[in-house]
């Protein structure tokens, strides 16, 4: 089982490269997000490996980072969540992304994706609600909105006043992050009022 490769890079193309290692090319498809980081032609680069092994062929699936690897695996474990779609996800979105739109509920993230319609999206972010937690995320605004998200907040005047910058046309995700940043510049006890009019402050800066 390969972990790991380091080589140079012979050739970019679409979703994949080949990474020269010791005069053997290897085939290793990545994410936009990793193709963007690891280099140009001739440079040299290390890559995560996951090695997906079918009766007619195996595929390399390749990472810059373990965080990205570690949401790969995650995404695949979704039923209709594939190698490919779960490449696709990556390739739009951040990891740090990723966890606030399932924090948020927000399937529009997921749906910007290649082969993630709204009733995959939808499957995606229920079934991933409860397994994002506790992952190690880097350099991460994630964990801290998570942890104030309206599912694990006992103040229910935050989904409340989620829902209501929803309504006004935002989207969850960006809502969710005005709403808790509103929270920590208001007195724990301001009202559903304040909290949307603060809310809609935060979006406006």
């Amino acid at each position: 089982m390969i972990g790991k490769l380091t080589g140079v890079i012979d050739t970019v193309k679409g979703n994949q490269l080949i990474l020269d290692v010791n005069g053997v090319g290897y085939i290793v498809f990545a994410s936009g997000r990793t193709l963007s980081r690891i280099g140009n032609k001739g440079d040299t680069c290390s890559v995560l490996i996951e090695t997906h092994v079918r009766e007619d062929h195996i595929h390399l699936f390749g990472f810059a980072d373990a965080v990205e690897q570690e949401w790969f695996l995650l995404l695949t474990k979704v039923q209709g969540v594939g190698a490919k779609v779960g490449l696709a996800i990556l390739s739009v979105a951040s990891p740090n992304d990723l966890a606030l739109a399932i924090a948020a509920q927000d399937k529009a993230v997921f749906t910007q994706a290649d082969g993630v319609g709204p009733k995959l999206g939808t499957r995606i972010v229920t079934e991933l609600k409860d397994k994002t937690g506790n992952m190690d995320l880097s350099p991460t605004m994630a964990q801290s909105e998570m942890a104030t998200s309206p599912s694990a907040s006992d103040n229910s005047g935050i989904a409340e006043a989620l829902s209501a910058l929803v309504n006004l046309g935002y989207g969850r995700s960006e809502a969710m992050i005005a709403i808790n940043r509103a929270k920590q510049n208001l007195a724990d006890d301001a009202d559903l009022g304040m909290l949307i009019k603060q809310g809609l402050k935060e979006l406006s800066a």
